[in-house]
């Protein structure tokens, strides 16, 4: 069993360990569902790590989908000096909310 690792997941990397809950980008998934990642980049199980070339094969990150939801609302505001332009819009970007279940080496 490893104590953490490195995954790559919606074009960003986090560092987790079992156990761990984290919001992720939106994955297509439902409450209660399994999901794997295989793009594992670091394992490191307390006395030895494995660092991938980019990857490392054969290695997956179990998690369980906890929910979906949106981020709190971003305000994008964009203005101009002295010329009357002002736009104001706002963001909520979706996220899956996962807790870490297993990491296993090949």
């Amino acid at each position: 069993m490893a104590t953490f690792a490195v995954i790559k997941t919606g074009g960003k990397q986090y560092l987790i360990t079992p156990g761990q809950k984290l919001k992720i980008e939106k994955l297509d998934a439902d409450g209660g569902a399994v999901v794997s990642f295989s793009e594992v980049l670091l394992v490191v199980d307390g006395v030895t790590a494995e660092i991938g070339m980019p990857f490392i094969g054969g290695a997956k990150v179990e998690a369980e989908v906890l929910g979906q939801g949106r981020e709190r609302k971003k305000i994008v505001f964009k203005y101009h000096a002295k010329a009357r332009y002002r736009k104001k819009k706002g963001h909520r970007q979706p996220y899956t909310e996962i807790e870490i279940k297993k990491i296993a080496m090949k």
